[in-house]
């Protein structure tokens, strides 16, 4: 064994590798989430160079989501989108999903729309390439702290909706949640919503824990589900509808959560 290591270290260094790959789930955790960090930081470089020559545009989008897209054969996850025909629309709306992990990032890829605008928190900005990609892919960044400062943005993209026939995408948690319930929502998206006179149209994601769990530090293969829901109509609502529409909107993904993610946990066993 002795002569085997001096002889060969990288092969022995790589079987050691292997086998506390398959024997080590913590281990494992932090290779696929390393693998992940780089793969994002990679893509970013790369939509950077590509965006450069056009500049900020919402088309240099779907380079980053034809690089998310491969991710999920790596990982060994199998996604299922249910209700793509909600989607089927060329008319501006404003797209809610709920927020678990940063994994969230290459689920969403699998159902964005052309020309669907994320909007996130200022901090991303900041986040080296991946911050300056998503610029340049026409991300719109809300500074949270500013409340007026946030309702002016988010003023402005409403006027946009229609001129530049956009939709956006929110998450209306406002964080990572992955606690195995939603947090109450955040009203902006449906501000949004009722002030350019557009349907919101609610996505949900089923928990990852069949396959992720961060304080476990478990990261295995699985299964997750993409349930589009129907558009809720918001033309004739005002101000003061909604708070009710952000509660109404909550409940059916709250109860569309919970279906499937318990049909995630009824094949799994």
């Amino acid at each position: 064994m002795e002569l085997f290591i001096l002889h060969y270290p990288l092969t022995f260094l790589f079987i050691a590798f292997l086998v506390l790959y398959q024997v080590n789930p913590a281990f494992r955790y932090f290779c696929k989430m390393t693998f992940y960090k780089l793969w994002v930081f990679t893509v970013s470089i790369l939509v950077i160079i590509i965006s450069i020559p056009r500049g900020r545009n919402v088309e240099n989008l779907k380079y980053f989501r034809m690089s998310f897209l491969p991710l999920k054969y790596i990982f060994g996850l199998k996604i299922v989108v249910k209700g793509k025909e909600n989607l089927r629309t060329r008319k501006p709306f404003v797209l809610v999903l709920n927020h678990q992990t940063s994994l969230d990032i290459m689920v969403m890829m699998e159902i964005l729309p052309n020309r669907c605008v994320p909007i996130a928190k200022k901090e991303i900005l900041y986040m080296g390439p991946f911050g300056l990609a998503c610029w340049l892919s026409g991300l719109i960044f809300i500074d949270h702290k500013r409340r007026e400062e946030s309702i002016n943005a988010l003023t402005e993209v409403a006027d946009s909706l229609h001129k530049e026939n956009l939709c956006v995408l929110l998450f209306p948690e406002g964080t990572h949640n992955h606690r195995g319930f939603m947090l109450p929502f955040k009203r902006g998206a449906f501000q949004l919503a009722v002030k350019a006179q557009v349907p919101i149209i609610p996505v949900v994601i089923s928990s990852y824990h069949d396959f992720y769990n961060q304080k476990e530090k478990r990261f295995t293969s699985g299964k997750t589900i993409i349930q589009i829901l129907p558009g809720v109509e918001t033309l004739g609502l005002g101000p003061e509808d909604v708070p009710k529409l952000t509660e109404q909107v909550h409940d059916s993904m709250l109860t569309t959560y919970q279906r499937i993610s318990g049909m995630i946990k009824g094949d799994s066993h």
